[in-house]
């Protein structure tokens, strides 16, 4: 058996059929952000365990439950509000901690998007490690998200869970990726300044996880990066097969990228003024 955390935050129009959908786990524990809606309410309707920690990053939210509330079992599954558990997955979760030789496994999403899955412009299978041994993976933030430091070797099941990545509207999904487009734009100028380039990961790496990672390395290094995106996922990854709401969400990445152009503009030029403004400054002393 595997417990189950459950991250929300004002997910009062997901939470129960996501808690429903992971309830063939005997230990599942709602991690909320101190949401102001009925999510909490909603909740308390199902046999879970429900803990509140006032947001800071997702990195510094999943290192803090995983620190601070014990699972009941030994292997853990992490679950966003807005994702579904299947049958099939927890069946392959159930299956692969009986492996020794792994402590984390990573998990490919399926994007659904105005009722459809968004296949191709989603570079599927893109992986994430969300199934591990408790006491043996940590997260450290990277732009708006995580990334997991993991001690021992891991794989990757077969198995997808679906992720609605709109089932809150519109107006909540453009909301949200314009605060993670402000955390974005200050990784994009920490890249830039101490990062570099993995080519060796880029056409060589072992996984999906390695190439991607290398890949987005290297894309904070292009110009016209928002065209690019739009371009490689459109017409190189085969987005417009997808359909109206592949072209939708292509147009939708796009406009984020070029949101994070744009506040890495204003943070650098705000903290780094130009030799100009400078110079006049002086003269004005």
């Amino acid at each position: 058996m595997l417990s189950i955390y459950i991250l929300t935050y004002n997910e009062e129009l997901d939470i129960a059929a996501c808690i429903e959908s992971a309830m063939q786990s005997d230990d599942i524990i709602v991690v909320d952000s101190c949401s102001s809606d009925r999510t909490v309410e909603i909740a308390r309707r199902y046999p879970v365990r429900i803990v509140q920690h006032e947001f800071e990053s997702h990195g510094r939210q999943r290192t803090w439950m995983l620190e601070n509330i014990p699972p009941k079992n030994e292997w853990v599954y992490i679950l966003e509000a807005d994702e579904r558990m299947t049958p099939e997955l927890f069946a392959e979760c159930e299956q692969a901690i009986q492996n020794p030789n792994c402590i984390g496994y990573y998990v490919a999403e399926r994007v659904i998007f105005m009722n459809r899955w968004i296949r191709r412009s989603t570079q599927y299978p893109r992986y994430q490690l969300r199934l591990f041994c408790h006491g043996k993976v940590w997260f450290t933030d990277y732009g708006h998200t995580e990334r997991e430091v993991c001690d021992g070797a891991t794989g990757f099941l077969k198995e997808t869970y679906p992720h609605y990545t709109c089932s809150k509207g519109l107006s909540r999904w453009i909301e949200k990726h314009n605060r993670y487009s402000t955390d974005e734009a200050k990784e994009t100028l920490y890249q830039l300044e101490n990062g570099t380039v993995n080519w060796q990961s880029l056409f060589f790496g072992s996984s999906e996880v390695e190439r991607r990672r290398a890949l987005k390395d290297l894309s904070l290094r292009l110009p016209a990066r928002p065209l690019l995106r739009f371009l490689y996922m459109y017409f190189i990854l085969g987005g417009c097969w997808d359909g109206q709401a592949g072209l939708a969400w292509c147009v939708l990445q796009m406009f984020y990228e070029y949101l994070i152009l744009l506040k890495a503009w204003e943070i650098r030029d705000i903290t780094q003024p130009s030799l100009e403004t400078k110079a006049l400054e002086s003269k004005v002393i």
